[in-house]
């Protein structure tokens, strides 16, 4: 008979009570477990490897790595995969469509195999922009001691002594398009982009999750920053094991750590690093996986009070190499400890709170580099992030308004009801400036699933048109996106949105200084085009999508699947 197991296994105690487990010990005993081992918390190792992107296809190494420091601290592994989908690769195709739904069924994964399985703690690796928050929603869910483990940053490529990136490529059309840029150099720039296995290099959607988590108190300190290819993120990773042993020790839970001022906390930081618009939506389902109250709305009370003080890609100049190298998210926060921007008193996985985490760490970042500012230095006095609502948003959109000169403009509507004819038409320059581009039916039930823009808007850099003509959707755009674009506009047009309603050379206004994104027709034409406005049959009927779209909320509320 074994031994009585240690009060914190809990749930592997459900194996050990009695002859009436002895079957349940019969299938460990087939994986070469031994008596002794049942006494040991069982920690599942959320797995994201693949070799479909590059994102993750340099994830085993860290899954080994954490495997190793779950058996010296004392603990079971178990390991179990979850999937990916490469947004990179997947852009402007009819794959687009899986990426967000991918979030989901990670989440769903996780809270499968950790509940299914009793296990007393989880690690999650993943690489990819949907592995974070998926990751997070089903740790959140699931809630027993977890830690989230990113699979690190890529390096940059090089051409001609500029530094590439996967933005780089999708631009790089657009110039090419627009006769700015040779035939060869395109062919040379997209060969040389992505040198080795890492996710995208800039602040795009998966190093802004990443710093968010850490951010949050779900990953270890400098985590967020690391690059794939470097030993140090192995290390990271087995460290990260053994947090984890402690917090499952201490009976320390995901929902212990993820409270309203820790969101507070992730959010600032994703204002502060210029993050991407994919954040906003991400942590409305984070948060409802959470059951943290948090809305739209507070993403815009906290834009207004946080500085962007890190000069990121992508409309700023560095990587997150570079920022790991000037001191990493750790600096930033302590930035934005010192100006009284962070709540210090929140608790983390390390068993520590954010203060003590970041006791350390210079007040000021150093003079030797310039990815991070100083407090009263900022490139932005408030965030980048903003919430613009009208008559075509009442429930809100986000707009990423970094790097522009003039954040307004007033023009005539140019209608797609589709991402590959708009693409189509800048590609054959149909699109002048002072235009307003629209791509509807593309949010979480009409794409189904909420497609990036990243193929248009960065033909629209390319052919130097990202200052001058505006664009707005109901789907999303990549972290890798900017200018005078518009996302997630709810209610979407497959639910009967205003945006369904627009007529080609309407008069559409984006004012991200008054936060309004306005339909400029009266409104008695307004509600005489939406008696007329007939739901179009859904796209797909079976299958994954379907289901997608038939559960999705709306995207001002995370579109997760649950909320009924």
């Amino acid at each position: 008979m074994a031994t009585s197991p240690i009060k914190i296994n809990r749930r592997s105690a459900n194996i050990t009570e009695g002859k009436s487990r002895a079957p349940n010990r019969s299938m460990y005993y087939a994986m070469g477990y031994q008596e002794k081992d049942f006494v040991k918390p069982m920690v599942g190792v959320a797995n994201g490897h693949s070799t479909i992107t590059p994102c993750n296809s340099g994830l085993q190494k860290l899954a080994d790595a954490a495997v190793a420091g779950i058996e010296e601290a004392g603990g079971n592994s178990q390991i179990f995969g979850t999937p990916t989908i490469s947004d990179g690769m997947s852009m402007g195709t009819e794959g687009m469509k899986y990426s967000l739904v991918s979030r989901e069924v990670i989440s769903d994964c996780i809270e499968t195999c950790v509940g299914g399985q009793w296990m007393d703690g989880v690690l999650v690796v993943g690489g990819c922009d949907k592995n974070m928050p998926g990751g997070m929603m089903g740790i959140l869910r699931a809630n027993v001691p977890a830690i989230y483990v990113y699979g690190g940053t890529i390096l940059p490529g090089t051409y001609k002594g500029k530094d590439l990136n996967i933005v780089s490529v999708f631009e790089a059309v657009g110039e090419n398009a627009a006769g700015k840029l040779s035939d060869a150099d395109l062919r040379e720039i997209e060969m040389r982009a992505i040198p080795g296995t890492g996710s995208c290099g800039g602040m795009y959607t998966a190093n802004t999750m990443s710093s968010s988590f850490e951010a949050l108190g779900m990953s270890l300190p400098y985590s967020s920053t690391m690059a794939n290819p470097h030993g140090e993120i192995e290390k990271a990773a087995k460290q990260a094991a053994k947090v984890l042993i402690e917090a499952i020790k201490k009976d320390l839970k995901p929902r212990d750590i993820v409270t309203k001022k820790a969101i507070e906390n992730a959010v600032t930081v994703i204002m502060a690093t210029g993050g991407s618009t994919n954040a906003v939506l991400h942590f409305l389902a984070i948060t409802h996986a959470a059951q943290v109250d948090w809305t739209i709305d507070d993403f815009e009370r906290m834009r207004k009070k946080v500085p962007v003080i890190c000069d990121l890609k992508p409309s700023g100049q560095y990587l997150a190499v570079d920022l790991h190298k000037a001191g990493g998210i750790p600096q930033v926060m302590k930035v934005l400890l010192k100006a009284g921007l962070l709540h210090g008193d929140c608790m983390t996985i390390t068993g520590k709170t954010v203060a003590e985490n970041l006791a350390d760490i210079p007040d000021t970042p150093r003079s030797d580099q310039k990815v991070i500012r100083p407090i009263d230095k900022p490139i932005y006095t408030e965030g980048h992030l903003a919430i613009l609502k009208g008559n075509l948003s009442p429930e809100g959109a986000v707009a990423k308004i970094s790097g522009l000169k003039n954040p307004v403009i007033t023009g005539p509507a140019r209608v797609f009801d589709d991402e590959q004819s708009a693409l189509k038409a800048i590609l054959e320059g149909k699109i002048i400036p002072g235009d307003v581009m629209v791509l509807r039916y593309l949010g979480p039930k009409g794409g189904p699933g909420m497609p990036e823009m990243l193929a248009p808007t960065s033909a629209l850099i390319g052919a130097g048109l990202g200052q001058s003509v505006g664009l707005i959707t109901d789907g999303r755009f990549s972290g890798g996106t900017w200018g005078m674009v518009v996302g997630h506009v709810a209610p979407e047009a497959a639910a009967g949105g205003t945006i369904a309603l627009i007529h080609e050379d309407d008069s559409i206004t984006i004012d991200a200084r008054q936060l309004l994104l306005q339909l400029n027709v009266p409104d008695a034409e307004i509600a005489q085009r939406r008696a007329q406005w007939k739901a179009p049959a859904p796209r797909y009927t079976r299958g994954v999508l379907s289901k997608f779209a038939h559960n999705a909320s709306t995207a001002s509320k995370g579109a997760v699947l649950d909320l009924f």
